[in-house]
C-alpha cells in the first residue's frame, strides 16, 4: 500500500523522485502495520521534507497494475490533497530539496499543475495528468494499468 499527497503552491505541485528512476512521481511511501493512511502521509512527509503537512481529503483511490524493475505489481494507492508550509522551498522547475530514504537518494521539485507538465515528466499513476487542472470534489476509486514502468 503507497500514500502519497499532492501539494500545491501558485500553480505547480511537488514531485519527487529516485535519482536511478527515469520517471517523476507524488511524494509519499508505504505504509507501516498499524498507522493509519493519514499518519503515513504525515509520516513520510516529516521523514523526506522535513515539515509537518496538512492532510486535507482523499483525492483517488487506486488500484494500479503495472511491471517495474523486472517484476509484476498490484498497488494500492492512495493519494491525498495535501497542504505543505510556506516554510518548505518554493522555487519553479528547480531541485529544491534532497534527502536520502534508505537505499535511495530522492529529489524533489515543483512543476506546473498542468496536464501538459506532467505528461512531459512522464509522472504515473498516469491518469493523474488527466485530472490534475480538476481535481475531483469526493473521492474517486480507479482500477488502473500503467503498464511497464521499466520502459519509461
Amino acid at each position: 500500500m503507497r500514500v502519497a499527497g499532492l501539494g500545491f503552491r501558485d500553480g505547480h505541485v511537488l514531485v519527487h523522485r529516485a535519482v536511478h528512476e527515469k520517471f517523476w512521481t507524488f511524494p509519499g511511501g508505504r505504509a507501516e502495520i498499524g498507522e493509519t493512511s493519514e499518519e503515513t502521509l504525515r509520516r513520510e512527509m516529516q521523514e523526506e521534507l522535513g515539515v509537518d503537512v496538512t492532510v486535507e481529503r482523499l483525492l483517488w483511490s487506486v488500484e494500479n497494475f503495472f511491471h517495474y524493475e523486472q517484476r509484476d505489481w498490484h498497488e494500492l494507492g492512495l493519494y491525498y490533497l495535501m497542504d505543505i508550509p510556506a516554510s518548505f522551498h518554493f522555487h519553479p522547475e528547480d531541485i529544491v530539496h534532497r534527502v536520502q530514504d534508505g537505499d535511495n537518494d530522492l529529489e524533489f521539485k515543483w512543476v506546473r499543475a498542468t496536464r501538459e507538465a506532467l505528461v512531459a515528466l512522464d509522472i504515473p499513476p498516469y491518469f493523474i495528468a488527466e485530472e490534475i487542472e480538476t481535481l475531483p470534489l469526493a473521492p474517486r476509486h480507479l482500477v488502473w494499468r500503467d503498464g511497464d514502468l521499466d520502459k519509461a
